[in-house]
């Protein structure tokens, strides 16, 4: 679309967030929600194929990318109330809310606790509950992740989330952008996100909800989606062949037209 903007906002909640905003001032608004340990950039290939009819907002989440970096605050819950916060912000009553990952998190919280605020919900890469072998794992690892955090390792946990080869040029902005992080916010997102666990309030989700699931996915199982299926009511599951866990870098021609598609149906 070519007309993507820059901006910050000191939210009521605390942070100075920066962000990225697309589309008509009178579009249909889609709030996007970043995974770990990512920024706006995760959604960047999917802003220029979607329509001028859609008002864009892409957070750098408080602590990542460009936003401020304060020293507490990094539980699911203040995540979702800066998302709130956000909205107010920008004089938004109602957006769609897409997480990706640790952002889906974020948009059920959202969800669950201000439901007046989804107009709809996609989530992206999500799980019943993010605490897994696989990020147990990986939260053992960065106990003894130094600071600042290594490029290798950097690039080597982001090329582990993908199943599809990514263009150079964005991959290496990936990396570069998940650097931002010091490691104690590595470390303390990743505990914080893990020790969340809304599985019994899944019920509570009333807005029109999809799913995007990559088959390929190392971190959630198809029997993790066929359970929020079942837990969300009235939710759809989308599953995309030999695709990972970031369906948004790895497919964005196919979530852009899935999201645009789920939009004029709900």
């Amino acid at each position: 679309m070519g007309d993507l903007r820059f901006a910050t906002v000191r939210l009521a909640t605390g942070p100075q967030i920066h962000y990225a905003e697309q589309g008509n001032a009178d579009g249909d608004p889609i709030l996007f929600l970043h995974g770990w340990p990512d920024s706006w950039f995760s959604f960047s290939s999917i802003l220029p194929l979607l329509s001028h009819r859609v008002h864009a907002f892409v957070l750098d989440q408080r602590g990542f990318g460009d936003s401020e970096a304060l020293d507490a605050g990094y539980g699911i819950d203040e995540f979702a109330a800066d998302a709130v916060a956000f909205l107010d912000a920008v004089s938004i009553e109602r957006a769609t809310i897409v997480g990706h990952s640790f952002g889906s998190f974020v948009a059920r919280h959202v969800a669950i606790t201000n439901p007046e605020r989804v107009a709809r919900l996609v989530l992206i890469g999500t799980g019943v509950s993010a605490a897994t072998p696989v990020t147990r794992e990986v939260q053992a690892t960065l106990m003894e992740l130094p600071d600042p955090v290594l490029v290798e390792f950097a690039r080597d946990f982001q090329a582990s989330t993908a199943h599809v080869p990514l263009p150079e040029s964005f991959f290496e902005r990936i990396v570069a952008e998940s650097l931002k992080l010091a490691a104690w916010r590595w470390r303390g997102v990743l505990d914080a996100l893990l020790a969340y666990d809304d599985t019994e309030q899944l019920s509570r989700i009333v807005t029109p909800t999809l799913l995007i699931w990559g088959e390929r996915d190392v971190l959630f199982s198809r029997n993790d989606q066929d359970r929020l299926v079942t837990a969300i009511r009235g939710s759809k599951l989308l599953s995309y062949p030999e695709t990972g866990h970031c369906p948004n870098w790895e497919r964005p021609q196919r979530v852009a037209a899935d999201l645009e598609a789920f939009i004029d149906q709900s």
